[in-house]
């Protein structure tokens, strides 16, 4: 089966936000690298995702500077990096056109965030019929504050908040929605070896 490794959102925005400081894997990095290392030795295509909002004058937009890579990923000649909108890496791109037409049917997904843009394109992608499997520490979160949390509060504050969810909590959580109806939960050791 042709496979595909999909880096999702692995860019400088997100170290610009406050819970960067929170991060559950801040070597993300040299994770992803691991997986493109191996995706590169057995010929897989790689698709570099980037989160894009423009006109919101957030980090995500463009015009900021910061949707980009972050330091020390590099895509070669001929893998592409693909800009999205939505938080699946599908719904407003060609990645769907692009792995069929190259007949990928497995994914290996990896990126920023686990719950959210991770997960949400790891679902659709089995939807689509694609095999996929998370690599679940070779993904990366931070606290989510409780959804009743002051708005103002320095994120610093946010996180001593006993609601606030850890990221401990959500990487369980996503593994269980994941495992066994939308993916196959692995470890960046288990797909490349320790």
């Amino acid at each position: 089966m042709n496979r595909a490794l999909v880096v999702i959102d692995v860019q400088e925005s997100f170290r610009q936000l406050p819970d960067w400081e929170f991060v559950s894997e801040p070597n993300i990095v040299r994770q992803v690298n691991r997986l493109v290392a191996a995706a590169r030795a057995q010929g897989e295509l790689i698709a570099w995702v980037l989160g894009s909002r423009p006109g919101s004058g957030t980090v995500f937009d463009p015009a900021r500077g910061y949707v980009r890579l972050m330091e020390g990923l590099a895509p070669l000649a001929g893998e592409p990096v693909i800009t999205k909108t939505a938080h699946n890496a599908f719904t407003t791109t060609n990645l769907h056109q692009l792995l069929t037409t190259k007949d990928i049917r497995g994914l290996t997904v990896c990126g920023i965030r686990t719950e959210q843009c991770c997960e949400t394109t790891t679902r659709i992608a089995s939807d689509l019929g694609f095999d996929v499997v998370f690599a679940t520490d070779a993904t990366a979160t931070s606290p989510i504050p409780h959804r009743d949390a002051p708005a103002d509060l320095p994120f610093s504050q946010l996180v001593q908040d006993p609601r606030t969810l850890g990221v401990a909590d959500i990487i369980a959580r996503t593994e269980y929605a994941l495992a066994g109806r939308f993916a196959t939960i692995r470890t960046v050791d288990q797909l490349v070896g320790g």
